[in-house]
């Protein structure tokens, strides 16, 4: 096995939101099949938009208090790559 993430103490909570939300896009699925009222429909993409954010941003809270500031101590080109790593994630999470 390799290097442990930050989020591993939490691995089971990720994994119970993700199932949810895995549902909830089931649920979407039926909503179109079943020719839904669009708002209706809207209104829970709205709500499993939120979720995958929640899950996004518990992510990369562990990653920073993790893997940025371990390697923020250690120093060096790692902990640059690091820091360039996490900015590049925050772009992408505001962008979407």
């Amino acid at each position: 096995m390799g290097v442990a993430h930050g989020y591993i103490g939490n691995k089971d909570d990720y994994l119970k939101r993700l199932r949810r939300i895995e549902g909830q896009i089931r649920g979407l699925q039926r909503m179109v099949e079943q020719e839904e009222y669009c708002i209706d429909i809207l209104t829970q993409v709205s709500a499993a938009t939120k979720a995958l954010r929640a899950v996004a941003l518990g992510l990369l809270d562990e990653h920073l208090a993790h893997c940025v500031v371990g390697a923020a101590a250690a120093g060096g080109d790692e902990a640059d790559r690091k820091v360039h790593e996490a900015s590049e994630a925050i772009a992408r999470l505001l962008r979407s």
